[in-house]
């Protein structure tokens, strides 16, 4: 059975009665790792009998950035990016765009915002690199694919920048997901935007392959990224009463959670986790 939920609207926040509880929501909210949601849709979340679909979302990009990572890494030899194929269209992109569209239906739109779009980020990234199959890196001359890609790129970094302004109202957990990916998209953008002379052939046909320094920077900023996915992942999972233990993600002094946290202590009460 759906619960009954009514909804009165005044110019600074949102007053909500889902079966006979109250609540009050501000108007915009980035969302919180290890407390994802505000209040009004953990509640949401337990009438409807509906889990957290962030930690979910959370894995599919971190496993699939870690790869790809590792890559422009060099780690193990590894420099054909072909495996991450695989990962970018089953979990980076199918599943992250699920949870994506799970948070839509809780009403989180800074998750159904970034998961879905991050989700199709992947996807596009396994069209682009899938060898043989969509034959976009052939249909340009080698110095133009690396300028495409990094205009590409460059796309990607501007919404990551969006993204980290709201993640300034939540925590400092949430907040190193995106700075770290926002420097890892500049810095490949930039290391296809100036590549360098790989190979030549004897017809004098030149093969250009992205600065070196910069994609392992990439490399570097991406690796992070992707362990603070795994880390708030981690502290979403572990503040479902899965676990014995809960992760400190670092609450900003603005941010709601703190504000209630410091209106509760005035009254003498304890705010929830």
């Amino acid at each position: 059975m759906s619960p009954s939920l009514t909804r009165t609207t005044t110019a600074e926040s949102a007053a909500y009665n889902i079966d006979g509880d109250v609540l009050e929501r501000m108007p915009t909210q980035a969302g919180q790792p290890g407390n994802l949601h505000s209040h009004y849709q953990r509640v949401l979340m337990s009438k409807r009998n509906i889990a957290n679909p962030s930690p979910l979302g959370l894995c599919g990009f971190a496993l699939t950035t870690f790869l790809l990572s590792a890559i422009n890494l060099e780690t193990l030899g590894v420099t054909k990016p072909n495996i991450i194929v695989a990962g970018a269209f089953a979990y980076g992109g199918l599943v992250q765009l699920l949870a994506g569209m799970w948070e839509m239906s809780i009403g989180n739109t800074f998750g159904a915002t970034s998961l879905s779009s991050f989700g199709g980020f992947w996807i596009s990234i396994a069209i682009i690199l899938t060898p043989g199959g969509f034959q976009i890196e052939s249909s340009y001359d080698s110095l133009e694919f690396q300028h495409a890609f990094s205009l590409f790129l460059f796309g990607w970094f501007i919404f990551t920048t969006i993204l980290l302004v709201c993640t300034l109202s939540s925590s400092l957990a949430h907040f190193s997901i995106f700075f770290t990916l926002d420097i890892a998209f500049l810095t490949l953008a930039l290391g296809r935007m100036y590549p360098h002379v790989s190979s030549m052939t004897a017809a004098g046909v030149e093969t250009w392959s992205p600065h070196g320094g910069l994609m392992y920077a990439g490399g570097v900023f991406g690796m992070l990224s992707a362990f603070a996915a795994w880390y708030n992942a981690l502290a979403g999972i572990a503040a479902s009463n899965h676990t014995f233990f809960l992760l400190p993600v670092g609450h900003f002094p603005w941010s709601e959670h703190s504000r209630k946290v410091k209106a509760n202590r005035g009254m003498g009460t304890v705010s929830p986790a």
